[in-house]
């Protein structure tokens, strides 16, 4: 070889050399870098492309009834979940997802060609759908456990217990209102994925008590059915636009059943009118009518004016007040304060009203509890309206003593007759009696709470007998008269305010409240049949529904039937009258 070869030999080498050894450093220099300086933005970087943190939440706790039968439960389901980045066809996979989900493919492709790492393809799957789409293998589609809420007993105490959203938050009812005490809590979810997008590992992080609380309700799941069954036939028969029906133990204030009509399935909550959410016999105010003459009477009896036997002139049918003039269905000469309350006179009780003056009836109504709330633990209760006795008028004075130019709830007024029920002792009306954790354990006891005393036990007494004539011959209750039970009650017909402020020619709310057996209260009874057709009066749509939950439910409790010898007033009523009217 001669020496300029291998002189070039060598230059060749050693710039070759050079080059590599440039080279090498350049890539330690480089490494050291992104080791050193860029280590942990790399990092972060890099993990954003395979691993995602979601917020999870806990099972959502449960509610069971009086006797911890289940009325709202959550199960396991699998949830659909997509990662955009680990796609590389978004428009087959999003029309394989459509097809399977029966989702629109342009709307799916358009969530699947998104820049956000993670997106929800569609909650709580069905098994068939989630099987179907793990058998078609899509790249960058994960499966993620979740819980739903399910009501098994569909529409039972439906606007009572109300519903909660996808997302595990209450939205009506009880599920609302105790959101804070059923929902669960929340855990840090870590989902990692592989280049394909296949989800290979999850770790779970609790941060606080997982599962929620459970409830126990004072609602017994089968009154409750009792309830709304009859409810439902009372509506139906008169062709009704609605209906309500509460059951109450007087002694405690424990709702026993809760009912409307018409109810909604509250697992496709979504598919029902919206008027149906809501729990009406907390929330909407009407006008009670008839049933208001009790309270007349226990304020009459409560003032010392008037005994059972006072006697009031009922001008024969028609008694100008002011410029307007009250009107009874039939035409009554001399009455006793038995006798106006048994046959349900208006007139008569305008004259009770006026013989106790404004203050008195007032006082006495707002010792019952109208016109505030009862501060049940239910969401959204109205306070009613009672406005105060230095602003009524005179004829505002004559209407309010029979029912009209007033409004109430449906549980303030089962809450007012179970105070006479219950000796003249008001209680406060609840529905959830304890709340306990997933191991049984007692977080929180709800008992009864009383008020305040109302009236005297004599009063209540006196009240309870002059009751009990309304269910006797002659009386506007007889409908709901029952064999073997003594029964208190009081029958209601209010005309309704018309969209122009005066009231409707047509449109009534007809109603029965009372109580059995007389001697020992055990249920305080309320229905209420909103626009009933053909017939009106609370004592021929109403009073035969209360007769039906009482007897029914008094034979679930095991209350014995005995004879009851009928209670003789000390003033025969001789006027025959047409059953209803009135009241």
């Amino acid at each position: 070889m001669k020496k300029n070869e291998k002189k070039n030999i060598q230059t060749r080498i050693l710039i070759i050399g050079i080059f590599f050894c440039s080279l090498f450093s350049a890539i330690i220099v480089r490494a050291v870098h992104l080791h050193v300086f860029k280590g942990s933005w790399l990092s972060e970087k890099a993990e954003g492309q395979y691993k995602r943190s979601l917020t999870d939440t806990g099972r959502r706790g449960t509610i069971f009834d009086a006797k911890h039968r289940e009325m709202a439960v959550s199960i396991d389901v699998t949830s659909i979940a997509g990662f955009p980045r680990s796609i590389q066809k978004p428009s087959k996979t999003a029309k394989t997802l459509g097809t399977i989900l029966g989702i629109n493919p342009k709307q799916l492709r358009e969530k699947l060609s998104s820049k956000s790492p993670f997106v929800w393809v569609k909650r709580y799957a069905t098994p068939k759908e989630v099987q179907l789409i793990k058998a078609a293998n899509l790249e960058g589609i994960g499966f993620l456990s979740e819980n739903s809420r399910v009501y098994p007993n569909r529409s039972l105490g439906s606007q009572v217990i109300g519903f909660s959203g996808i997302d595990g938050h209450g939205l009506e009812g009880l599920e609302f209102y105790y959101n804070h005490y059923l929902k669960g809590g929340t855990a840090k979810q870590t989902v990692i994925q592989d280049a394909l997008g296949r989800r290979f590992r999850e770790e779970k992080k609790i941060l606080a008590e997982y599962n929620g609380n459970n409830l126990i309700l004072t609602i017994d799941k089968a009154i409750q059915y009792i309830t709304e069954y009859s409810l439902d036939e009372a509506v139906q028969n008169f062709s009704g636009k609605s209906g309500i029906a509460v059951v109450m133990e007087p002694s405690t204030g424990a709702i026993l059943a809760l009912a409307h009509s018409p109810r909604f399935n509250p697992n496709t909550y979504q598919e029902s009118n919206r008027g149906r959410w809501r729990n009406r016999a907390i929330t909407d105010p009407f006008e009670p009518g008839s049933t208001m003459k009790i309270f007349l009477a226990s304020a009459a009896l409560e003032s010392g004016y008037c005994t059972p036997n006072t006697i009031f002139y009922c001008e024969e049918g028609r008694y100008k007040v002011g410029r307007n003039t009250i009107h009874d269905t039939h035409p009554y000469g001399w009455l006793s304060l038995q006798e106006i309350v048994k046959v349900s006179s208006n007139i008569g009780s305008v004259k009770v009203g006026e013989r106790i003056g404004k203050e008195q009836l007032y006082s006495m109504l707002k010792k019952f509890g109208f016109g505030e709330k009862t501060g049940i633990d239910c969401p959204g209760e109205t306070t009613g309206l009672l406005t105060p006795y230095s602003r009524w008028s005179k004829i505002d004075f004559g209407t309010i003593s029979f029912g009209q130019g007033m409004s109430v709830s449906a549980i303030q007024l089962i809450t007012a007759v179970s105070a006479i029920a219950n000796d003249g002792v008001l209680m406060k009306p609840y529905i959830v009696k304890a709340i306990i954790d997933g191991n049984g354990r007692l977080v929180e006891n709800f008992r009864p709470q009383k008020i305040r005393n109302v009236i005297s036990l004599e009063t209540a007494r006196t009240v309870k007998k002059i009751m009990q004539e309304v269910t006797t011959e002659g009386g506007t209750g007889t409908g709901a008269a029952m064999e073997g039970y003594s029964v208190c009650g009081k029958t209601g017909t209010a005309q309704k305010v018309g969209k122009s402020g005066g009231y409707a020619g047509s449109g009534y709310v007809a109603s029965f409240i009372g109580f059995a057996p007389a001697e020992d209260p055990k249920l305080a009874i309320l229905v209420i049949v909103d626009e009933p057709q053909e017939q009106h009066y609370g004592g021929i749509v109403a009073a035969p529904s209360f007769k039906r939950i009482a007897y029914e439910t008094l034979n679930y409790l095991n209350v014995p039937p005995r004879q009851v010898k009928s209670v003789v007033s000390s003033e025969k009523v001789t006027i025959s009258r047409e059953k209803g009217a009135n009241g």
